[in-house]
């Protein structure tokens, strides 16, 4: 049976963005990541080993995010690469956003995302 497994509001401050000082001062970011997987085998098993861990992929998300990039695209495809090699056999689709909140854009914008689906 094909399920979601939904991390939402995972909330980092990180040195990301085109412009210097973004990558001195940093940036609150929001990530939401939808992954679709099989859960038939951990609903019977009620084992971990089943399962799609989704700590483990918060601390792969967390660790790309303390990674610094340019671009929203670029960070958000560094996550999902990372997922995939560590989870290929149990993702069926994923759709991930990641979010830079009050981007400095000359403007009151609150926030930018970009959301990448493999």
């Amino acid at each position: 049976m094909n399920s979601f497994i939904e991390i939402e509001g995972m909330e980092f401050y990180a040195y990301h963005g085109h412009y210097k000082e973004e990558r001195i001062v940093g940036n609150k970011f929001i990530v939401d990541i939808r992954l679709e997987t099989n859960t038939e085998k951990a609903e019977q098993t009620d084992n971990i080993d089943d399962a799609l861990n989704y700590q483990t992929v918060y601390e792969l998300i967390k660790e790309q995010m303390q990674e610094k990039s340019y671009l929203l695209e670029h960070i958000a495809k560094r996550i999902l690469d990372s997922i995939y090699e560590q989870f290929s056999d149990k993702i069926i689709s994923t759709r991930l956003k990641v979010a830079k909140l009050n981007p400095p854009m000359g403007g009151q914008i609150q926030k930018v995302s970009v959301t990448l689906f493999r």
